[in-house]
C-alpha cells in the first residue's frame, strides 16, 4: 500500500542569487505555489461529460445539466420530464364521448374521398381535397364560452401541472413514444415504417390543423378573454392564436386511429391518452369543446386515409 501524499500545498526550492559580474552569491529559499493546471482540469472535466453523454445516453445528460439535447428522441424527452398525476378518467370522459362522437361523420367523408380518388396514396391531393370539405367554425361556438370559464374557476395546481405536461408533450411526443414502443414488438423493417408512418401522419395534422386556423382564423377563448390565462400576453386587437381546429386534438386523432387500429390491444390506452390531452386544452383555456371535435373529426379523417392507402384497409374494415 502507498503511503499517502501528506506533502503541504507549497514547497521551497532552492536557486542561486546571481551577482553581476561574480560567482553566485549564498542561495537564498523561494517558495513557489503549487497550484493545479487549469487546463487540465478543464479537460479532465469535459472528458468526464463526454463520458456520461456517450455511456448513459440524453437521458443521463438531462439530469446531471437539467437540459435536453437538441437531437434527443421522444423517449428522452419524456423520461427527463416525467408526467405528473393527470386528470382522473371521470374528469376528462364527457371530452372523451365527444371526440369518440366524430368518427361518423369521418366515415362519410373518407367515403366520398375514396369513390372520387381510389385508394392509391396522393398527399397533396388528399390535403387540397380536406382544406376545401372541411366544415367551418359553427356559430354556436362563443356559447361555450361559460363552460371555458367554469373550469377556469375549478383550477388547482395538480390540474394545471397535469395539463401543461400534456400541452408540451400531447402534440408530438406521446405518439411518438407509441410509435416507438410498437417498434420494439415489431419486426425490424415492419417497425421502422410504423415510426416513419406516425412521423408522417403528425406532419399532415400539423400542416392541415394550421392551414385552416389561418382560414378560419378563430380566437382561442384566452384570446377572447385574456383573463383566463393571466400567463398569456394579449394585446389589443389580437386575432390568434388560432384555435379551430385544435392541433393537439388531431394529431391525437390521427394517431389514436393508425396506431389503434393497427394494434388492437391498445386501442383503450390511446382513447385514454387522447382523452387527457383534448380535455387538458379545454382546461387551460387554449380551446372550445368546438375546437376539440372539429380536431378529433380531422385527425379521424387523415388516420382513415393512411389506414387505407398505406396499409391497404378497406372502408368496410374502418367502420
Amino acid at each position: 500500500m502507498s503511503t499517502p501524499d501528506t506533502r503541504p500545498d507549497t514547497m521551497t526550492v532552492t536557486r542561486p542569487s546571481a551577482t553581476p559580474g561574480g560567482p553566485s552569491g549564498p542561495s537564498r529559499p523561494r517558495r513557489v505555489n503549487r497550484t493545479p493546471n487549469r487546463r487540465f482540469t478543464a479537460v479532465a472535466v469535459l472528458a468526464v461529460i463526454a463520458i456520461l453523454a456517450g455511456v448513459f445516453g440524453p437521458t443521463a445528460w438531462a439530469k446531471v445539466t437539467g437540459t435536453i439535447p437538441g437531437n434527443s428522441s421522444a423517449k428522452d424527452r419524456i423520461a427527463a420530464d416525467p408526467p405528473p398525476p393527470l386528470f382522473p378518467a371521470r374528469q376528462v370522459a364527457p371530452t372523451a364521448t365527444d371526440v369518440a362522437a366524430q368518427q361518423q361523420q369521418a366515415s362519410e367523408l373518407i367515403a366520398s374521398w375514396v369513390s372520387a380518388h381510389g385508394t392509391r396514396t396522393d398527399d397533396q391531393a388528399f390535403v387540397t381535397w380536406l382544406e376545401q370539405v372541411f366544415p367551418a367554425p359553427p356559430v354556436s361556438l362563443a356559447s361555450e364560452m361559460p363552460a371555458v370559464v367554469a373550469l377556469d374557476k375549478a383550477r388547482t395546481a395538480p390540474g394545471i401541472a397535469a395539463a401543461t405536461w400534456l400541452e408540451a408533450y400531447g402534440k408530438k411526443d406521446i405518439w411518438k413514444l407509441y410509435a416507438h414502443d410498437q417498434n420494439e414488438l415489431l419486426d425490424s423493417s415492419t417497425g421502422k415504417d410504423r415510426k416513419a408512418e406516425e412521423k408522417a401522419i403528425l406532419k399532415m395534422s400539423k400542416l392541415v390543423a394550421d392551414d385552416l386556423g389561418t382560414q378560419y382564423a378563430s380566437s382561442a377563448p384566452y384570446v377572447r378573454v385574456p383573463a383566463l390565462r393571466k400567463d398569456h400576453a394579449v394585446t389589443q386587437g389580437q386575432k390568434c392564436p388560432c384555435s379551430y381546429p385544435s392541433r393537439h386534438a388531431a394529431a391525437g386523432a390521427a394517431s389514436r386511429t393508425l396506431l389503434g387500429t393497427l394494434m388492437p390491444d391498445r386501442a383503450a390506452e390511446y382513447r385514454a391518452t387522447e382523452a387527457q390531452i383534448d380535455y387538458s386544452r379545454i382546461y387551460m383555456a387554449g380551446h372550445f369543446p368546438g375546437d376539440i371535435r372539429a380536431g378529433a373529426l380531422l385527425g379521424d379523417l387523415i388516420g382513415d386515409y393512411f389506414l387505407i392507402t398505406r396499409n391497404g384497409l378497406t372502408l368496410a374494415k374502418l367502420a
